[in-house]
Protein backbone atom coordinates (compact mmCIF):
# COMPACT_ATOMS: atom_id res chain seq x y z
CA UNK A 1 0.00 0.00 0.00
CA UNK A 2 2.91 2.27 1.17
CA UNK A 3 4.40 1.99 -2.87
CA UNK A 4 1.53 2.52 -4.55
CA UNK A 5 0.96 5.85 -2.42
CA UNK A 6 4.46 6.72 -3.21
CA UNK A 7 4.10 6.01 -6.92
CA UNK A 8 0.90 8.05 -7.14
CA UNK A 9 2.40 10.65 -5.57
CA UNK A 10 5.71 10.78 -7.94
CA UNK A 11 3.01 10.60 -10.89
CA UNK A 12 1.15 13.31 -9.57
CA UNK A 13 4.17 15.26 -9.35
CA UNK A 14 5.45 14.98 -13.16
CA UNK A 15 2.00 15.88 -14.11
CA UNK A 16 1.95 19.24 -12.43
CA UNK A 17 4.64 20.29 -11.05
CA UNK A 18 7.71 20.10 -13.47
CA UNK A 19 5.66 21.07 -16.37
CA UNK A 20 4.87 24.02 -14.66
CA UNK A 21 8.09 25.16 -14.25
CA UNK A 22 9.77 24.63 -17.41
CA UNK A 23 6.98 24.08 -19.58
CA UNK A 24 8.67 24.36 -22.99
CA UNK A 25 11.40 21.89 -22.18
CA UNK A 26 8.91 18.78 -21.28
CA UNK A 27 8.31 16.35 -23.54
CA UNK A 28 5.07 13.83 -22.94
CA UNK A 29 4.19 10.56 -23.98
CA UNK A 30 3.22 7.48 -23.65
CA UNK A 31 0.43 4.84 -24.58
CA UNK A 32 -2.82 3.01 -23.60
CA UNK A 33 -3.04 -0.15 -24.76
CA UNK A 34 -5.55 -3.46 -24.53
CA UNK A 35 -3.89 -7.07 -24.96
CA UNK A 36 -5.91 -9.95 -24.93
CA UNK A 37 -4.75 -13.26 -25.67
CA UNK A 38 -6.78 -16.46 -25.81
CA UNK A 39 -5.29 -20.17 -25.80
CA UNK A 40 -5.83 -22.24 -28.71
CA UNK A 41 -6.48 -25.66 -26.88
CA UNK A 42 -9.37 -27.22 -25.37
CA UNK A 43 -11.38 -25.02 -23.73
CA UNK A 44 -10.04 -21.87 -25.10
CA UNK A 45 -9.29 -19.81 -21.87
CA UNK A 46 -7.97 -16.31 -21.56
CA UNK A 47 -4.09 -16.79 -21.28
CA UNK A 48 -4.24 -13.19 -20.46
CA UNK A 49 -6.70 -9.55 -20.21
CA UNK A 50 -4.53 -6.95 -19.57
CA UNK A 51 -5.01 -3.15 -19.62
CA UNK A 52 -1.79 -0.70 -20.26
CA UNK A 53 -1.16 2.85 -19.36
CA UNK A 54 2.38 4.14 -19.63
CA UNK A 55 3.49 7.33 -19.40
CA UNK A 56 6.71 8.52 -20.25
CA UNK A 57 7.95 12.53 -19.02
CA UNK A 58 11.60 13.73 -20.06
CA UNK A 59 13.03 17.23 -19.37
CA UNK A 60 16.05 18.29 -20.97
CA UNK A 61 18.07 21.38 -19.90
CA UNK A 62 21.88 22.53 -20.98
CA UNK A 63 23.27 20.86 -17.45
CA UNK A 64 20.68 18.53 -16.87
CA UNK A 65 18.06 16.41 -17.62
CA UNK A 66 15.40 14.01 -15.86
CA UNK A 67 12.63 11.13 -16.89
CA UNK A 68 10.28 9.77 -15.34
CA UNK A 69 8.43 6.63 -16.75
CA UNK A 70 5.76 5.40 -14.50
CA UNK A 71 3.26 2.18 -15.56
CA UNK A 72 -0.08 0.68 -14.37
CA UNK A 73 -1.21 -2.99 -15.50
CA UNK A 74 -4.31 -3.88 -14.85
CA UNK A 75 -5.32 -7.61 -15.23
CA UNK A 76 -8.46 -9.69 -14.64
CA UNK A 77 -7.41 -12.35 -12.59
CA UNK A 78 -4.54 -9.97 -10.21
CA UNK A 79 -4.17 -6.85 -8.26
CA UNK A 80 -3.72 -3.58 -9.78
CA UNK A 81 -0.14 -3.00 -10.47
CA UNK A 82 1.75 0.03 -10.38
CA UNK A 83 5.46 0.84 -11.12
CA UNK A 84 7.92 2.76 -12.01
CA UNK A 85 9.82 1.54 -15.15
CA UNK A 86 12.50 4.44 -15.13
CA UNK A 87 13.10 7.49 -13.04
CA UNK A 88 16.67 9.45 -13.25
CA UNK A 89 18.10 12.71 -13.05
CA UNK A 90 21.27 13.30 -16.02
CA UNK A 91 24.18 15.59 -14.92
CA UNK A 92 26.02 16.70 -18.27
CA UNK A 93 29.93 17.83 -17.75
CA UNK A 94 32.71 18.80 -20.16
CA UNK A 95 33.71 15.26 -21.03
CA UNK A 96 31.55 13.22 -18.56
CA UNK A 97 27.94 12.28 -18.27
CA UNK A 98 26.45 11.13 -15.02
CA UNK A 99 23.29 9.31 -14.26
CA UNK A 100 21.79 8.39 -11.22
CA UNK A 101 18.20 6.69 -10.34
CA UNK A 102 15.79 4.06 -11.68
CA UNK A 103 17.13 3.21 -15.43
CA UNK A 104 17.30 0.50 -17.75
CA UNK A 105 20.83 -0.82 -19.00
CA UNK A 106 21.19 -2.54 -22.51
CA UNK A 107 24.46 -4.00 -23.45
CA UNK A 108 25.16 -6.21 -26.47
CA UNK A 109 23.91 -7.07 -30.09
CA UNK A 110 21.95 -9.81 -29.64
CA UNK A 111 17.90 -10.15 -30.53
CA UNK A 112 15.71 -11.73 -28.50
CA UNK A 113 18.26 -13.11 -25.96
CA UNK A 114 20.35 -12.08 -23.35
CA UNK A 115 23.95 -12.67 -23.30
CA UNK A 116 26.35 -10.13 -21.56
CA UNK A 117 22.97 -8.33 -21.65
CA UNK A 118 23.18 -8.72 -17.50
CA UNK A 119 22.75 -5.13 -15.85
CA UNK A 120 19.08 -4.75 -16.01
CA UNK A 121 17.15 -8.18 -14.67
CA UNK A 122 14.08 -9.49 -16.55
CA UNK A 123 10.62 -9.98 -16.13
CA UNK A 124 9.48 -13.46 -16.82
CA UNK A 125 6.13 -13.36 -15.49
CA UNK A 126 4.76 -14.08 -19.25
CA UNK A 127 8.08 -16.16 -20.66
CA UNK A 128 9.71 -13.96 -23.26
CA UNK A 129 6.13 -12.39 -24.58
CA UNK A 130 6.05 -9.34 -23.75
CA UNK A 131 7.78 -6.54 -25.85
CA UNK A 132 11.57 -6.59 -24.55
CA UNK A 133 11.63 -3.04 -23.19
CA UNK A 134 8.70 -4.48 -20.75
CA UNK A 135 11.16 -7.59 -20.29
CA UNK A 136 13.82 -5.53 -19.13
CA UNK A 137 13.60 -3.99 -15.48
CA UNK A 138 15.05 -0.80 -14.36
CA UNK A 139 17.60 -1.03 -11.73
CA UNK A 140 18.62 1.90 -9.00
CA UNK A 141 22.19 2.66 -10.42
CA UNK A 142 25.01 5.39 -10.57
CA UNK A 143 26.04 5.27 -13.95
CA UNK A 144 29.14 7.51 -15.32
CA UNK A 145 30.21 7.61 -18.83
CA UNK A 146 33.42 9.07 -19.94
CA UNK A 147 34.10 10.80 -23.67
CA UNK A 148 37.26 10.96 -25.59
CA UNK A 149 36.52 11.40 -29.33
CA UNK A 150 34.70 8.33 -30.59
CA UNK A 151 35.17 6.20 -27.44
CA UNK A 152 32.86 6.02 -24.48
CA UNK A 153 34.32 4.81 -21.15
CA UNK A 154 31.38 3.58 -18.65
CA UNK A 155 31.39 2.54 -15.29
CA UNK A 156 27.60 1.34 -13.40
CA UNK A 157 27.64 0.87 -9.92
CA UNK A 158 24.19 -1.00 -9.18
CA UNK A 159 23.85 -0.72 -4.86
CA UNK A 160 21.23 -2.87 -4.67
CA UNK A 161 20.28 -6.05 -5.89
CA UNK A 162 17.07 -6.58 -7.90
CA UNK A 163 16.25 -10.46 -9.08
CA UNK A 164 14.56 -11.92 -12.01
CA UNK A 165 10.83 -11.96 -11.77
CA UNK A 166 9.36 -15.38 -12.25
CA UNK A 167 5.70 -16.71 -12.85
CA UNK A 168 4.17 -17.23 -9.52
CA UNK A 169 2.99 -20.81 -8.58
CA UNK A 170 -0.16 -21.43 -10.39
CA UNK A 171 1.27 -19.37 -13.75
CA UNK A 172 0.43 -21.50 -17.40
CA UNK A 173 4.38 -19.90 -17.82
CA UNK A 174 5.80 -21.92 -14.63
CA UNK A 175 8.99 -23.76 -15.50
CA UNK A 176 9.01 -27.58 -15.30
CA UNK A 177 10.82 -28.54 -12.52
CA UNK A 178 14.20 -30.76 -13.38
CA UNK A 179 13.75 -33.09 -10.50
CA UNK A 180 12.17 -36.61 -9.70
CA UNK A 181 9.55 -35.65 -6.82
CA UNK A 182 8.32 -31.86 -6.51
CA UNK A 183 10.30 -30.09 -4.11
CA UNK A 184 9.08 -28.25 -0.75
CA UNK A 185 10.82 -24.91 -0.72
CA UNK A 186 12.64 -23.15 1.82
CA UNK A 187 13.24 -19.31 1.26
CA UNK A 188 15.70 -18.41 3.94
CA UNK A 189 18.33 -17.55 1.85
CA UNK A 190 16.51 -16.02 -1.42
CA UNK A 191 17.29 -12.87 -0.61
CA UNK A 192 20.67 -10.72 -0.76
CA UNK A 193 20.83 -8.37 1.64
CA UNK A 194 20.96 -4.88 0.91
CA UNK A 195 24.93 -3.91 2.02
CA UNK A 196 27.35 -2.55 0.39
CA UNK A 197 29.65 -5.33 -0.15
CA UNK A 198 27.01 -7.00 -1.94
CA UNK A 199 26.54 -4.19 -4.65
CA UNK A 200 26.67 -4.80 -8.01
CA UNK A 201 29.47 -3.10 -10.23
CA UNK A 202 30.08 -3.50 -14.70
CA UNK A 203 32.24 -1.70 -17.09
CA UNK A 204 32.53 -1.29 -21.09
CA UNK A 205 34.50 0.27 -22.99
CA UNK A 206 32.38 1.07 -26.71
CA UNK A 207 34.19 2.70 -30.09
CA UNK A 208 31.86 3.59 -33.48
CA UNK A 209 34.21 4.07 -36.56
CA UNK A 210 32.59 3.75 -40.45
CA UNK A 211 33.60 0.11 -40.58
CA UNK A 212 32.89 -1.52 -37.03
CA UNK A 213 30.72 -0.76 -34.15
CA UNK A 214 32.00 -2.47 -30.54
CA UNK A 215 32.00 -2.88 -27.21
CA UNK A 216 34.04 -4.66 -24.42
CA UNK A 217 32.03 -5.32 -21.46
CA UNK A 218 32.93 -6.60 -17.95
CA UNK A 219 30.94 -7.30 -14.30
CA UNK A 220 31.16 -8.62 -11.12
CA UNK A 221 27.45 -9.29 -9.93
CA UNK A 222 24.79 -11.76 -8.77
CA UNK A 223 22.86 -13.97 -10.74
CA UNK A 224 19.79 -12.91 -11.72
CA UNK A 225 18.35 -16.69 -11.46
CA UNK A 226 18.29 -18.63 -8.61
CA UNK A 227 20.12 -21.45 -8.27
CA UNK A 228 18.14 -24.49 -5.53
CA UNK A 229 20.52 -25.81 -2.85
CA UNK A 230 18.77 -29.60 -2.21
CA UNK A 231 18.21 -31.34 0.18
CA UNK A 232 17.51 -35.21 -0.39
CA UNK A 233 15.08 -36.89 2.43
CA UNK A 234 15.80 -40.52 2.55
CA UNK A 235 13.89 -43.27 4.07
CA UNK A 236 16.65 -44.90 6.28
CA UNK A 237 14.99 -48.32 5.95
CA UNK A 238 15.07 -48.57 2.27
CA UNK A 239 17.22 -45.78 1.18
CA UNK A 240 14.86 -44.55 -1.22
CA UNK A 241 14.17 -41.07 -1.89
CA UNK A 242 10.95 -39.69 -0.29
CA UNK A 243 10.77 -35.84 -0.89
CA UNK A 244 13.13 -32.79 -1.54
CA UNK A 245 13.67 -29.48 0.07
CA UNK A 246 15.14 -26.98 -2.38
CA UNK A 247 16.43 -23.49 -1.05
CA UNK A 248 16.89 -21.02 -3.35
CA UNK A 249 19.88 -18.83 -3.60
CA UNK A 250 21.80 -15.89 -5.60
CA UNK A 251 25.24 -16.61 -6.48
CA UNK A 252 27.99 -14.04 -7.89
CA UNK A 253 29.09 -14.23 -11.20
CA UNK A 254 32.16 -12.55 -12.76
CA UNK A 255 31.33 -11.68 -16.37
CA UNK A 256 33.25 -10.56 -19.20
CA UNK A 257 32.54 -10.28 -23.20
CA UNK A 258 31.91 -8.02 -25.79
CA UNK A 259 30.11 -7.26 -29.20
CA UNK A 260 30.23 -6.12 -32.56
CA UNK A 261 28.72 -4.64 -35.70
CA UNK A 262 29.93 -4.19 -39.02
CA UNK A 263 28.36 -3.83 -42.89
CA UNK A 264 30.15 -5.64 -45.25
CA UNK A 265 28.04 -5.45 -48.68
CA UNK A 266 24.73 -5.49 -48.31
CA UNK A 267 25.30 -7.90 -45.20
CA UNK A 268 25.07 -6.72 -41.05
CA UNK A 269 27.00 -9.63 -39.44
CA UNK A 270 26.55 -8.89 -35.38
CA UNK A 271 28.46 -11.38 -33.03
CA UNK A 272 28.43 -11.31 -29.46
CA UNK A 273 30.14 -13.40 -26.64
CA UNK A 274 30.40 -13.64 -22.92
CA UNK A 275 32.72 -15.85 -20.29
CA UNK A 276 30.94 -16.42 -16.92
CA UNK A 277 32.96 -17.71 -14.19
CA UNK A 278 31.31 -18.60 -11.01
CA UNK A 279 27.83 -19.72 -12.64
CA UNK A 280 26.30 -22.89 -10.61
CA UNK A 281 24.05 -25.74 -11.88
CA UNK A 282 21.69 -28.41 -10.98
CA UNK A 283 23.09 -31.90 -10.67
CA UNK A 284 21.40 -35.22 -10.12
CA UNK A 285 24.47 -36.73 -9.27
CA UNK A 286 23.77 -38.32 -5.01
CA UNK A 287 27.16 -36.94 -4.07
CA UNK A 288 27.73 -33.91 -5.21
CA UNK A 289 26.71 -31.04 -2.41
CA UNK A 290 23.50 -29.28 -2.01
CA UNK A 291 22.69 -30.65 -5.80
CA UNK A 292 25.06 -28.14 -7.41
CA UNK A 293 28.10 -27.64 -9.17
CA UNK A 294 30.18 -24.85 -10.60
CA UNK A 295 31.19 -24.16 -13.94
CA UNK A 296 32.67 -21.50 -16.09
CA UNK A 297 30.22 -21.13 -18.92
CA UNK A 298 30.23 -19.67 -22.32
CA UNK A 299 27.59 -17.77 -23.83
CA UNK A 300 27.82 -16.74 -27.60
CA UNK A 301 25.75 -15.45 -30.84
CA UNK A 302 26.41 -15.06 -34.41
CA UNK A 303 23.89 -12.57 -36.21
CA UNK A 304 23.32 -11.81 -40.10
CA UNK A 305 20.75 -8.98 -41.25
CA UNK A 306 20.01 -8.87 -44.97
CA UNK A 307 16.90 -6.86 -46.56
CA UNK A 308 15.98 -8.20 -49.80
CA UNK A 309 13.31 -6.29 -51.78
CA UNK A 310 11.99 -4.95 -48.85
CA UNK A 311 12.06 -7.69 -46.73
CA UNK A 312 14.26 -7.22 -43.25
CA UNK A 313 15.72 -10.84 -42.86
CA UNK A 314 17.86 -11.69 -39.52
CA UNK A 315 19.45 -14.84 -38.81
CA UNK A 316 21.07 -15.89 -35.26
CA UNK A 317 22.76 -18.84 -33.87
CA UNK A 318 23.43 -18.94 -30.00
CA UNK A 319 25.37 -21.63 -28.25
CA UNK A 320 25.61 -21.94 -24.47
CA UNK A 321 28.87 -24.10 -23.60
CA UNK A 322 29.34 -25.39 -19.98
CA UNK A 323 33.22 -25.87 -20.16
CA UNK A 324 34.87 -29.01 -18.06
CA UNK A 325 31.16 -30.81 -18.25
CA UNK A 326 29.96 -33.34 -15.75
CA UNK A 327 27.77 -35.96 -16.49
CA UNK A 328 24.74 -35.62 -14.51
CA UNK A 329 24.34 -31.58 -14.72
CA UNK A 330 20.92 -31.26 -15.83
CA UNK A 331 21.51 -28.71 -18.53
CA UNK A 332 23.11 -30.27 -21.61
CA UNK A 333 27.21 -29.23 -22.50
CA UNK A 334 25.85 -27.60 -25.43
CA UNK A 335 22.40 -25.79 -25.90
CA UNK A 336 22.33 -24.39 -29.64
CA UNK A 337 19.47 -22.07 -30.90
CA UNK A 338 18.54 -20.32 -33.59
CA UNK A 339 16.32 -17.46 -34.36
CA UNK A 340 15.01 -16.01 -37.76
CA UNK A 341 13.28 -12.92 -38.12
CA UNK A 342 11.41 -11.90 -41.81
CA UNK A 343 9.59 -8.05 -41.51
CA UNK A 344 8.35 -5.86 -44.28
CA UNK A 345 6.06 -3.13 -44.64
CA UNK A 346 3.17 -1.82 -46.96
CA UNK A 347 1.05 1.00 -47.34
CA UNK A 348 3.53 3.68 -46.68
CA UNK A 349 4.38 1.54 -43.57
CA UNK A 350 1.25 1.66 -42.19
CA UNK A 351 0.66 -2.03 -42.48
CA UNK A 352 3.56 -4.39 -40.91
CA UNK A 353 3.62 -7.91 -41.48
CA UNK A 354 6.25 -10.04 -38.93
CA UNK A 355 7.08 -13.41 -38.15
CA UNK A 356 9.80 -14.18 -35.86
CA UNK A 357 11.15 -17.47 -34.02
CA UNK A 358 13.20 -19.38 -32.19
CA UNK A 359 14.24 -22.45 -32.27
CA UNK A 360 15.75 -25.23 -29.90
CA UNK A 361 18.05 -27.36 -32.15
CA UNK A 362 18.67 -30.55 -29.36
CA UNK A 363 15.47 -31.12 -28.97
CA UNK A 364 13.67 -29.86 -31.65
CA UNK A 365 11.03 -27.46 -30.07
CA UNK A 366 10.62 -23.69 -31.01
CA UNK A 367 8.37 -20.92 -30.88
CA UNK A 368 7.08 -19.08 -33.82
CA UNK A 369 5.55 -15.90 -33.52
CA UNK A 370 3.63 -14.61 -36.69
CA UNK A 371 1.92 -10.90 -35.83
CA UNK A 372 0.39 -8.21 -38.30
CA UNK A 373 0.05 -4.63 -37.11
CA UNK A 374 -2.03 -1.84 -38.59
CA UNK A 375 -1.65 1.96 -38.61
CA UNK A 376 -5.73 2.38 -38.10
CA UNK A 377 -5.38 6.11 -37.40
CA UNK A 378 -3.15 8.61 -36.20
CA UNK A 379 -1.37 7.46 -33.11
CA UNK A 380 -3.64 3.87 -33.12
CA UNK A 381 -2.64 0.21 -33.99
CA UNK A 382 -4.28 -2.63 -34.59
CA UNK A 383 -2.45 -5.51 -34.11
CA UNK A 384 -2.87 -9.66 -34.56
CA UNK A 385 -0.41 -11.94 -33.49
CA UNK A 386 -0.01 -15.73 -31.95
CA UNK A 387 2.29 -17.48 -30.07
CA UNK A 388 3.04 -21.19 -31.44
CA UNK A 389 4.77 -23.73 -29.47
CA UNK A 390 6.69 -26.72 -31.03
CA UNK A 391 8.01 -29.21 -29.63
CA UNK A 392 6.97 -31.74 -26.33
CA UNK A 393 10.22 -30.74 -24.18
CA UNK A 394 13.07 -27.89 -23.59
CA UNK A 395 13.30 -24.43 -23.08
CA UNK A 396 9.66 -23.94 -25.45
CA UNK A 397 8.33 -27.26 -25.99
CA UNK A 398 7.51 -27.71 -22.27
CA UNK A 399 4.81 -24.77 -23.02
CA UNK A 400 3.72 -26.97 -25.90
CA UNK A 401 -0.36 -26.35 -24.23
CA UNK A 402 0.31 -22.25 -24.12
CA UNK A 403 -0.39 -22.08 -27.92
CA UNK A 404 -1.99 -18.57 -28.11
CA UNK A 405 -3.97 -16.06 -30.62
CA UNK A 406 -3.88 -12.07 -29.46
CA UNK A 407 -4.51 -8.85 -30.04
CA UNK A 408 -3.04 -5.52 -29.14
CA UNK A 409 -4.78 -2.24 -29.46
CA UNK A 410 -2.64 1.20 -28.61
CA UNK A 411 -2.92 4.48 -28.53
CA UNK A 412 0.67 6.34 -28.17
CA UNK A 413 0.53 9.99 -27.66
Amino acid sequence: MMKSKILITVFLLTLFIVPAKSQEQVNLSGFLRNYTGVLTGQGNEFSILQNTFDFNLETKGSRTALKVNPYLYHYSDRKLELGLREAYLDLYFNHFDLRVGKQQIIYGKAEGVFITDVVSPKDLREFLLPEFDEIRMGVTAAKLNFYKGNNTFELVWVPVFTPTQLPEEGSIWRPAMPFPVTPSFDLSTKEVNPELENSELFLRYSAMSPGIDFELVGGYFFDDDPINNITRQVDPETMMLTGLIARPEHHRLAMGGGSFSTQIGPFLLRGEAGFYNGKYFQTSTPSVANGIIEKDYLHYMAGIDYNLAGVTLTAQFIQEYILDYEEGIMNEEFENTMTFLAKKDFLREKLWIELFSYVGINRGDGLIRPKITYSFADGFDIQLGANIFTGTEGRFGQFNDNDMVYTKLKYSF
